[in-house]
């Protein structure tokens, strides 16, 4: 992974105690009745909790589930979740370093081909299955394509074999050397071999088990009590992951004891939740953009696109949207990737309206064009973000049409078939720069931008065979500053992931990647 990514900072903030603003009295995702508006006398209070009570933590995820199967989910908030019913041979820590996961240990041939894992003993699956090189090889086959089957993403293809050496151990060649590839074995999810019902009811062999999915209301997940690693296992027996779409929703169920701890949608109601919850915050590792659709007209010339880019005031969306709690951006990176992140950019496309009109009168838009903005109507920074853009973009002369679209229809419709012009959306951050640049080269089936460069796929290529890593980390700066100079999207911001947390817990964890680590939540005293 080149060199060790530095902690995140984990802080709380101070917030000044204010009075209580009315909040919008909404009932959703099968919650009771909530706290009625303008009440400022929370009702969780600080108390010793009853053994009951202590028994389930109720948190909420801002989006239904894409799909239950990890092999066929790509939404950020359906992972976070999910990642405690499945694991990989290997996984990451809060500093983004590799640890073993499934795999006790691994090694490298001298040829840099074949990575040999050595598999922990006694791990069993929710189906009481006993895990053994078998059910490796058959995750891995499928995940790669070996199997007859569709690779399920491209940066599996990279394999060429999968072999059982043992019950416990297990050899995956490459068809060239990758350095990255320890970070793919920490994102194959390793399932049981010869179940197929995972996207009914997922079995994985995480430290919770999936117990049941009711839609527009909630997962609930229970403690696997026969998890392999003590240390690691989760100590809250019961967990309900509530779908709640909208932040007014979210602080009544805080306030009135509906929910432990939550992520919060937007920035502007933390005082109400000072008393009782602690506030913390952490960049996401997630990069906000103005995704834009390189292959349609008029946004298929490159002065378009620049214009775009010259015309968004960021600071203003941030400030609008996130009340200052994000980083601004100018490259796909976060600086979260520390030695990756290109601090090359951070001047490039500055607010420049003026400039944007010219460019737009360079491509003979003179009069502007009309652009259309899906957006998932779930999600609200990105709904308030494309709002600040769309008087933005009025300002030069780009008269933007917000398109809200359900979660559902937006992979469908943006994600997976590319059909709209603009959207506004985060991705999901990643650890290895291979997956992060990836999502914009030409072989990706989900590159809704239809960003086509044939030098920056052919430097991807290049750095991910590169042993030198100084040389590697340069050729992927390199691929960032293509992306920017050609425009491929707009890069906004990276969001803080903001979460209120009841006082009386402990544990909550920030990662670099996204992950809702229940197994380390506890309650005080228990």
């Amino acid at each position: 992974m080149g060199k060790k990514m530095g902690r995140r900072v984990l802080s709380s903030l101070t917030i000044t105690a204010m009075t209580v603003v009315a909040l919008l009295a909404s009932t959703g995702c099968g919650m009771s009745e909530n706290t009625p508006a303008g009440e400022s006398k929370s009702t969780v209070q600080n108390v010793a909790r009853t053994k009951s009570e202590t028994d389930i933590l109720r948190t909420n995820m801002i989006s239904e589930p894409d799909s239950l199967d990890p092999w066929k989910s790509a939404a950020s908030d359906t992972s976070a979740v999910m990642q405690n019913v499945f694991e990989g041979l290997l996984r990451y820590d809060t500093d983004a370093k590799i640890l073993p996961g499934l795999a006790q240990s691994w090694n490298l041939s001298d040829d840099r081909l074949t990575y040999t894992f050595q598999l922990n003993k006694g791990v069993k699956f929710h189906n009481d299955h006993d895990l053994t090189a078998e059910d490796v090889v058959y995750t891995y086959q499928h995940l790669a394509g070996l199997d007859g089957n569709k690779a399920v993403a491209v940066r599996y293809s990279q394999i060429a074999a999968v072999k059982a050496i043992n019950d416990y151990e297990v050899a995956i060649t490459l068809k060239k050397p990758s350095a990255q590839f320890p970070a793919l074995a920490a994102m194959g999810m390793i399932l049981p071999k010869g179940y197929d019902k995972q996207a009914e009811h997922p079995i994985g062999t995480g430290p919770y088990k999936f117990v049941s999915y009711t839609p527009g209301q909630k997962i609930v997940l229970a403690k696997n009590e026969a998890y392999f690693d003590q240390t690691r296992a989760a100590k809250i027996p019961k967990v309900e992951i509530h779908v709640i779409h909208d932040q007014a929703t979210v602080i009544s169920a805080l306030q009135s004891g509906q929910l432990d701890l939550a992520r919060l949608m937007s920035f502007n109601s933390l005082d109400v939740l000072n008393k009782d919850f602690n506030i913390m915050k952490s960049p996401s590792n997630m990069v906000q953009l103005l995704g834009l659709n390189n292959s349609v007209t008029p946004l298929n010339k490159l002065e378009v696109r620049q214009a775009i880019n010259y015309a968004i005031d960021k600071k203003a969306v941030i400030d609008g949207v996130f009340s200052g709690f994000a980083t601004e951006l100018h490259s796909n990176f976060s600086p979260v990737m520390k030695e990756y992140y290109n601090e090359r950019l951070d001047a490039y496309y500055p607010y420049d309206p003026e400039k944007a009109k010219d460019l737009l009168q360079k491509a003979g838009l003179l009069n502007g064009f009309t652009l259309n903005i899906k957006v998932p109507s779930n999600y609200t920074m990105h709904m308030d973000a494309a709002q600040i853009i769309a008087e933005q973009l009025s300002a030069v002369g780009i008269k933007a049409k917000i398109i809200p679209v359900e979660w559902a229809t937006w992979l469908e419709e943006v994600n997976s078939k590319a059909n709209y012009e603009a959207t506004v959306i985060s991705l999901t951050g990643k650890l290895d720069p291979a997956d992060v640049l990836g999502r914009f080269s030409t072989s990706y089936k989900r590159n809704f931008t239809k960003f086509r460069n044939k030098e920056f796929d052919e430097l991807i290529d290049r750095a991910s065979t590169e042993s030198d890593n100084e040389k590697r980390v340069e050729m992927y700066r390199e691929c960032q500053e293509i992306l920017a100079k050609e425009a491929g999207s707009v890069f906004i911001c990276d969001p803080n992931i903001v979460m209120a947390v009841r006082k009386d817990i402990q544990g909550y964890k920030f990662y670099p990647v996204s992950f809702l680590d229940l197994a380390a939540i506890s309650y005080a005293g228990k």
